[in-house]
């Protein structure tokens, strides 16, 4: 006689049997349907076993999402857009609950035999790099970040790119996150990535942060760091400038001139440096020799010009404040031939650039004094034409 107890107990362990099977079926289906690219079916296959109180605690299920959401990144498709705000960052999470489910560790062995971490490593590499490129930083240290704790882990096949702590440096010091761009350039420096340019960025963090103390502090330190490299005078002077330290400024720009003779920026920056510091003569040398090194940019005649222009200002200032008539009229005379001296270098850089209001405006002024009115009348109609367009 059948022991119908039995027979009822051996059913039930058939239905949660046939339960479990079919739940993980869906499972491998959703695995299928995303090596067939029918990533919809995939995703309808995927969600049903993560509800399911048979599935949804099982290993295999969240990897399988995580390669869910790794196709769905790597089809580009807007169709997909919607299954998951941020499928890279989904992926990860998914990884690493399917192996925390797996204390036996199988699934971390497939991890790594897989390779699964590095394909992900350089998904998240690309994803980071189109967010900078559309200047998402946020978005952009966000993948970096993932990027670098995947490759520092034992799941992450080959050897680190050093790169990468530059990249999300970069990007958090673009999103204004400095503390933590500070700690990604510093691995820079550990590393000696780049050389002296991490410093360089952790010293503009530390300006971003607005502590122009610590800044300079940082940046005059790095001469014991990088000994004779010149591009710490030219940070140094740059500074200075920005700080409305004229002198102090002038100082390193020296010892840059002293060390690199043929850069043009660095005599411009003087020039420019001893103009603002109304010492005209000094500016004149500086820019003269910026000119012999690059002579095709309008910015430089015009400092020039400017240079003449201001001195010969100072000038008729000066005469006013003469008595004798001879030796006031003697004065004038010397002011204007320096008046003179400017106009070639402002009509140099009106050819270069002939739509600068700045440079008519001055133009127009040495027409004028220098009683040249055909071409004072020209050039005010063509600013006034100007003016009027803006």
């Amino acid at each position: 006689m059948i022991n119908m107890k039995k027979l009822f107990l051996l059913l039930a362990v058939i239905s949660i049997s046939l339960g479990v099977i079919a739940q993980k079926g869906k499972v491998t289906s959703a695995n299928s349907f995303i090596d067939q690219g029918m990533l919809d079916k995939a995703k309808e296959s995927i969600d049903q076993a993560l509800t399911h109180e048979k599935s949804k605690a099982w290993p295999n299920t969240f990897f399988v999402k995580g390669r869910l959401c790794q196709a769905i990144y790597q089809a580009d498709n807007p169709k997909f857009n919607s299954y998951y705000p941020d499928p890279l960052a989904e992926a990860y999470a998914s990884y690493e609950k399917a192996m925390e489910l797996d204390p036996k560790g199988g699934t971390k062995k497939k991890v790594v035999a897989g390779m699964v971490y590095n394909s992900l490593a350089m998904d998240l590499y690309n994803q980071g790099s189109k967010k900078f490129e559309a200047n998402d930083y946020e978005g952009a240290l966000k993948a970096f970040a993932v990027q670098i704790k995947i490759t520092e882990s034992d799941l992450f096949a080959g050897g680190i790119d050093t790169g990468m702590y530059f990249n999300a440096g970069l990007a958090a010091q673009n999103a204004k996150k400095y503390d933590e761009a500070i700690k990604y350039f510093e691995k820079c420096g550990e590393l000696k990535y780049l050389g002296i340019n991490p410093y360089f960025r952790i010293y503009e963090c530390f300006l971003g942060q607005g502590d122009t103390i610590k800044a300079e502090a940082y940046l005059l330190d790095l001469p014991n760091k990088f000994p004779g490299d010149n591009s710490v005078n030219f940070h140094i002077a740059d500074l200075y400038l920005k700080s409305n330290k004229p002198n102090e400024a002038l100082k390193y720009l020296n010892l840059a001139k002293a060390q690199d003779a043929d850069n043009y920026s660095l005599w411009y920056a003087s020039g420019i440096t001893y103009l603002n510091l109304e010492k005209f003569d000094e500016a004149i040398a500086e820019l003269e020799q910026a000119l012999k090194l690059k002579s095709d940019l309008a910015e430089t005649h015009f400092a020039m010009g400017a240079s003449y222009i201001n001195k010969a200002q100072a000038m008729f200032l000066a005469a006013n404040e003469i008595m004798d008539v001879n030796k006031y009229d003697a004065a004038i005379t010397e002011a204007n031939a320096v008046y003179a001296k400017a106009l070639p270098y402002m009509q140099k850089a009106y050819e270069i650039d002939p739509n600068d209001k700045y440079t008519m405006q001055s133009l127009r002024e040495l027409y004028y004094r220098l009683r040249m009115m055909d071409e004072y009348n020209t050039i005010k109609a063509k600013l006034e034409a100007l003016e009027g367009q803006q």
